[in-house]
């Protein structure tokens, strides 16, 4: 814990990354790391626990690759908060800290990627790529969309977007890839903008025109960098990995991040939601788009069918990339969504669960957590905290510590008001 509470500003021991898998609308843990074979069927659900690699650890049938490969990963079963609402969970979780409003995605404190992404900016050679990228479908492309955003430190710590779907041959990042005849003008097209520069600084009173500076600087970089061309080419991977990952935006997104962690980018989040139509999946008419299995959205069971074996393909396979490459010494693999699902089945047709705040579970991997534990209890319904609670804060000091980034102390040159969390590293994790 000293580590990660005195360590330099703005330094970090490690060459670390986090790759963060988010799950909006809330993951069913009843159904998928902390079942209850024991409680009444109306609490367990349909589906039956199956022995992993680990003795003692169990994981949902669904995920028979979960279960070659459980010593490589944690599950938390613990964590918790008070926010029902997907706005306030999604704030309550990404922040780290209570919102001011239950509802609304619209951040009053940094997320916690755009807060790990300011403390790691400049302390490594990213030669063009940015310090911190989210990707997903459409749906990123606004940063509020997930609570994604960075708050009083200002639209140019904001994660850069990747919304095309690399799965497609002709995927492409926006504004990253140039012509020739685009190359050459760059010259005049710095000219350009230098010559605003006396009007920025009359003009600017907001700070938004200093961000816009920021937003030049780096798409220029972005624009004239072969690495990051380079970083976004898939077709340098093998054709036999990325079937491994799924040829589907949530696979080859996975391979992106790795990709991207590889060459030193400190922070990328992967969203993955909507399970229909990838790799031609047809829409299931029980089935919903995210993870918000209310029975008035869809037939929880039956989407679950659909929706975890191609889950369990990807997690998996990212797990098991960022061993057999070495990553997972310098990578932390944090997936969770932003609270869980009610312990009690809907008695209604279909089948479904409510949002569940008060106990939930996530998974972590690499980054010097050692595998195959098992972190806090729930009761014998899944529906409170027995041992070990985890807030928010502690999932964030935790994430903070695996990187090697400080959580009190001045924050030099940051921008981040008072010290990153509140919480303290679950030390118990760490080999």
């Amino acid at each position: 814990e000293a580590k990660a509470t005195s360590a330099p500003i703005g330094q970090s021991g490690k060459d670390t990354s986090v790759i963060f898998v988010w799950m909006p609308g809330g993951p069913p843990h009843m159904e998928m790391y902390d079942m209850k074979p024991e409680a009444p069927k109306e609490y367990r659900g349909d589906f039956m626990p199956i022995k992993t690699n680990v003795p003692g650890m169990e994981v949902c049938e669904l995920f028979p690759r979960h279960a070659k490969i459980a010593d490589k990963f944690n599950i938390i079963r613990s964590i918790h908060h008070g926010f029902a609402d997907h706005g306030g969970g999604h704030k309550r979780f990404l922040t780290g800290r209570k919102p001011a409003t239950p509802t609304g995605t619209l951040n009053n404190t940094p997320c916690v990627g755009s807060m790990a992404s300011a403390v790691m900016e400049g302390t490594r050679d990213t030669k063009g790529l940015p310090n911190y990228v989210v990707m997903g479908n459409g749906r990123v492309n606004s940063v509020d969309t997930f609570a994604f955003g960075s708050a009083y430190l200002g639209a140019h710590t904001h994660p850069f977007r990747v919304s095309a779907d690399p799965s497609l041959p002709n995927f492409k990042v926006d504004n990253v890839s140039l012509d020739r005849a685009m190359t050459d003008r760059l010259g005049d097209r710095n000219t350009l903008l230098n010559g605003f520069d006396n009007l920025r600084r009359d003009v600017d009173a907001s700070g938004l025109l200093g961000s816009m500076d920021v937003f030049n600087r780096k798409a220029m970089e972005m624009m004239t960098s072969p690495a990051v061309r380079e970083a976004f080419d898939l077709k340098q991977e093998k054709d036999s990995l990325r079937e491994r990952f799924a040829m589907h935006p949530w696979g080859q997104q996975a391979i992106l991040a790795r990709r991207l962690v590889e060459r030193g980018v400190p922070w990328v989040t992967v969203v993955m939601e909507n399970p229909y139509g990838l790799g031609g999946i047809p829409w299931l008419k029980a089935g919903v788009y995210n993870w918000d299995s209310h029975a008035v959205n869809c037939h929880i069971f039956e989407d679950a069918k659909v929706r975890f074996p191609l889950y369990d393909q990807v997690i998996t396979a990212m797990i098991e990339d960022l061993y057999a490459r070495g990553l997972n010494k310098r990578v932390l693999l944090v997936v969770t969504g932003e609270f869980g699902r009610t312990p009690k089945v809907l008695t209604q047709k279909p089948p479904g669960r409510q949002h569940w705040p008060k106990c939930f579970s996530s998974i972590l991997a690499g980054c010097g957590i050692a595998g195959g534990n098992i972190y806090g209890k729930s009761d014998k319904h899944g529906a409170y905290v027995e041992s070990d609670p985890v807030r928010p804060e502690e999932m964030a000091a935790t994430i903070y510590h695996a990187l090697d980034i400080p959580i009190n102390g001045p924050q030099d040159n940051t921008g981040i008001r008072g010290p990153l969390t509140t919480g303290k590293p679950i030390m118990e994790l760490f080999g």
